[in-house]
């Protein structure tokens, strides 16, 4: 596409148009797709030609997703999965053997935990967690035989920022696979190929639908390495289904208007809460306080729509304040256009001891605030009644 604008081609990608002549992209609701004799059938298995074979290699419309979140993220290529957990642990499994060795930060998503603590071990595959306050010295946890180095950033729940040029050094250095979750900035905020991520994966059902209605994940980056996750995935049948793909890819045409407002809200509602007499802590990359908010304004364009904040009185503080909340919803999904508000301590995260909540960045009190695109005054009215 000659205009290369954010705006634009997330708009302006599309399939190609039927006999029909449609201007929008219609459903390809589709299990398989014919052959017009057996040459085309051969040279189409043996990939000679591009072709639809069978909706869990491709289709139509999850094509239609996966281009645009490749141009948006700078990608050479990608795939989609039936939901974020699926795009995590299938390029694990691709990419990783027996005996490998994964760097990652501590404060991860907690079923990306539960993946490196509980199943991985299963098959001789160690994870070394690393602080985001011990970033100078993460390249002592590097071993021999290390070879994935994985960071979300901004991070879930803790919103913690981290250096992805600092980051993407390291792993060049040593030769490791780059691999971000940008679940929390979105492509529109936040590329992490440019500072030399290999792969980027995304829980689609958050911020890129924004209304709350689908699962979907997608993984984009180097060629050679998609390659192998596609031919994995192809095989083990992770495959996003073909609605989901088309409400995803209408989805795309508005994220930068909505990731936009829902920045300009999450703002105003960091700066409330900063001042709230019952809060003691509050996380957000575009706050001057975050202690990494140089770092999110070099690498992020806005500051996203989560708000991390630490409520008086520990986890009975935490939830007093959901039991008072009025408009906004008590959830455990994020990015969608309702305002939510989770409180790990008492539900996410309430099956791991104190000790283990304090290691990967939960507090007691901790609230996180998924802000969404209501009024921003009656947003704030709301957390207001359940703080004062």
């Amino acid at each position: 596409m000659e205009n290369e604008n954010f705006e634009t081609f997330a708009i302006r990608t599309q399939t190609e148009r039927t006999q029909f002549d449609e201007h929008s992209t219609p459903l390809y609701l589709t299990s398989s797709f014919i052959f017009q004799d057996a040459e085309d059938m051969r040279a189409s298995f043996a990939e000679e030609k591009p072709k639809n074979l069978y909706s869990r290699f491709s289709n139509p419309n999850v094509t239609e997703f996966t281009d645009k979140i490749v141009k948006m993220e700078g990608a050479e290529a990608g795939y989609a999965f039936a939901t974020g957990m699926a795009a995590i642990y299938s390029t694990f499994a691709t990419l990783l053997n027996a005996g490998d060795h994964i760097v990652s930060c501590q404060s991860v998503f907690g079923s990306t935990h539960t993946l490196f603590t509980k199943y991985f071990p299963k098959w001789n595959i160690e994870t070394t967690y690393f602080k985001a306050e011990d970033v100078e010295n993460v390249e002592k946890y590097i071993q021999p035989n290390t070879k994935i180095l994985y960071l979300e950033t901004p991070t879930n729940p803790a919103i913690e920022v981290l250096d992805l040029e600092f980051f993407g050094k390291i792993a060049k250095k040593h030769n490791l696979i780059f691999i971000v979750d940008n679940c929390f900035a979105t492509p529109y905020l936040q590329q992490p190929i440019k500072y030399g991520a290999d792969v980027v994966v995304h829980s689609a059902t958050k911020l890129i639908d924004g209304q709350g209605r689908v699962l979907g994940g997608v993984a984009v980056g180097r060629e050679d390495l998609i390659r192998e996750i596609y031919l994995f995935a192809r095989n083990t049948g992770p495959a996003m289904s073909p609605f989901n793909a088309w409400v995803l890819s209408k989805s795309l045409e508005t994220l930068a208007i909505r990731v936009e407002k829902h920045c300009e809200n999450a703002l105003k509602v960091a700066e409330f809460l900063e001042s709230h007499p019952n809060v003691e802590l509050t996380k957000y990359p575009f706050l001057p306080s975050h202690p990494s908010y140089e770092v999110a304004k070099k690498q992020m364009k806005l500051g996203g729509n989560i708000v991390a904040f630490e409520i008086k009185g520990g986890i009975e503080g935490g939830r007093n304040f959901l039991d008072k909340i009025k408009m906004c919803s008590l959830s455990a999904n994020l990015g969608d256009t309702r305002t939510i508000v989770t409180h790990p301590a008492s539900t996410t995260h309430s099956k791991l001891s104190d000790e283990e909540r304090n290691e990967v960045g939960i507090t007691a009190g901790l609230v996180r605030c998924s802000v969404g695109l209501e009024n921003v005054d009656d947003i704030i009215a709301d957390l207001k009644q359940a703080l004062d």
